[in-house]
């Protein structure tokens, strides 16, 4: 496996943090749109559901497979016989996150209100599926993750500063 720069996790660290500031955003905009019915696009609105992806890159397989072979020299002999576990952790450097997100495409919840103007013929309104409970969770969820790449990204910094002293 090749070493990496010393910079790398506080970049790793970064991506988390920017990952989970617009899961919050996302979360908030939730929480806002709660009870509004009628949107731009048409409908009422739709709750975003954020998700992550790791954000890795293929290793140049000619530098992986002398890379490989020093590293695990005496224990394998063939590329092929490695496990999958290690395959997987020689064959891609990751580098962070990737924050995505997709619009909850499921039925509206129709509550009764015949007096609400966005009612329809039977007096139903299309309200948005936002669960306030699901939300707050979300979000402190979220909060804790950012607190973790928070303490990562100073344990980084400060290994990075007493590398300096040496």
């Amino acid at each position: 496996m090749r070493i990496r720069g010393i910079f790398s996790a506080i970049d790793i660290s970064s991506t988390g943090l920017s990952a989970q500031r617009k899961r919050m955003n996302a979360i908030a905009e939730n929480i806002a749109n709660v009870n509004t019915t009628r949107t731009p696009e048409g409908g009422p609105y739709r709750r975003r559901i954020s998700f992550f992806e790791e954000n890795s890159q293929k290793v140049d397989t000619v530098r992986l497979k002398s890379d490989a072979r020093r590293k695990i020299n005496l224990k394998y002999t063939d590329r092929k016989h490695l496990t999958p576990f290690e395959k997987h952790f020689l064959e891609k450097r990751f580098s962070g996150v990737n924050y995505n997100e997709r619009r909850d495409d499921s039925m509206p919840e129709f509550v009764f209100d015949p007096n609400h103007p966005d009612a329809n013929d039977e007096g139903y309104v299309a309200k948005p599926r936002v669960n306030i409970i699901t939300e707050m969770v979300e979000m402190i969820s979220a909060s804790r993750n950012y607190e973790a790449n928070v303490t990562a990204l100073n344990a980084a910094k400060a290994m990075a500063k007493k590398a300096m002293e040496i």
